[in-house]
């Protein structure tokens, strides 16, 4: 089955399947963004809440705890929480790389301005915290409470490791468990640790959730240099404008003779870039087969993922967390 061509893709199957729980965390989250005072807390965040994402993580909290049996009302908590959580860190992120576009559409930032977009983001953490607190469970405030500190240290680490030359694949990978993945699999966990399921289906769910981010992040960055804007939402070569030192570049430069080297210490760790540099790295992504090689990493966390599934019940959502394995990487074929 072509995962990329099909009529109905996994999250959209999944968005079916989870229909009525979503409405459910989607009136949560625009009751709990409302803000009796300051109307620009509900203006600005509605603008990325509404942007039609594709609410991907809180549904990963709601199928966890389907498939691990749970029946109760907090998986809803929880998963609205998860997209609170994932709303701040992207008002704070495009902040951070002075972003003007996301999801097609200009950001908060621009619309608005940087100080709207981190204290909107501020209010979203703490509201993701006063939803966290609701189920009651200490394990799922510890869960999320460390998910958003690691987010937190990622973005941090980022800042000094994305245009540092030195930046290998193991600090890129602490960056992304970070950044990304850390949500991912906070997502998961949480939903099996509400449902009470065994220790070793949390554990399944948590390394699911883990290589399921992972994957998906190294798809992005390949995307930047492969992508279609009209798909992404973003400009091809974003990141190297933003002189992001991402897994396919750190490819090349491990490969990187001294003119190539140059090259990049040019262009990402100093930021002198003229006409025909992204034309130019992408000769020299090609040559060292730095794009394919990030595809293979790319397969080989999605594959990580799905055997994490085997853990789990027999259910028809354990085959659609692995269908959307497959389809975080099918976009990259």
């Amino acid at each position: 089955m072509n995962l990329h061509q099909a009529s109905s893709k996994p999250h959209e199957l999944l968005a079916t399947h989870l229909e009525a729980k979503m409405q459910a965390v989607n009136t949560l989250i625009h009751d709990r963004m409302a803000s009796k005072h300051a109307p620009r807390i509900p203006e600005v965040t509605a603008h990325l809440v509404d942007a039609g994402g594709k609410r991907l993580r809180p549904m990963l909290t709601l199928a966890a705890a389907e498939l691990c049996g749970y029946q109760g009302p907090f998986d809803v908590h929880l998963a609205a929480t998860v997209e609170f959580i994932h709303t701040a860190t992207l008002l704070h992120d495009d902040v951070v790389d002075e972003s003007g576009q996301r999801r097609g559409r200009p950001t908060a930032n621009l619309l608005w301005d940087n100080k709207s977009s981190v204290l909107v983001g501020d209010y979203l953490f703490a509201r993701a915290f006063q939803l966290m607190v609701e189920p009651g469970n200490l394990r799922v405030l510890d869960i999320l409470s460390n998910a958003s500190a690691t987010i937190a240290e990622g973005e941090v680490l980022q800042l000094t490791a994305a245009q540092d030359l030195r930046t290998d694949e193991a600090i890129y990978l602490q960056v992304v468990r970070g950044k990304t993945a850390a949500l991912f699999s906070a997502a998961t966990q949480v939903g099996g640790v509400i449902a009470e399921a065994h220790e070793s289906e949390i554990s399944a769910l948590y390394d699911y959730g883990d290589a399921l981010g992972i994957a998906f992040q190294i798809v992005d960055d390949l995307l930047d240099y492969q992508g279609d804007s009209k798909a992404t939402g973003k400009n091809v070569g974003d990141d190297f404008r933003e002189r992001k030192l991402t897994l396919p570049v750190i490819k090349a430069v491990a490969k990187a003779d001294t003119e190539e080297r140059a090259f990049w210490t040019r262009t990402i760790e100093k930021g002198r870039q003229e006409d025909g540099d992204l034309e130019h790295a992408l000769v020299l992504l090609n040559k060292h087969d730095a794009l394919q090689d990030t595809r293979q990493d790319a397969l080989f966390w999605a594959d990580k993922a799905k055997q994490s599934m085997s853990q789990l019940p027999d259910h028809s959502l354990r085959q659609l967390l692995i269908d959307l394995a497959d389809y975080v990487v099918a976009r990259i074929n």
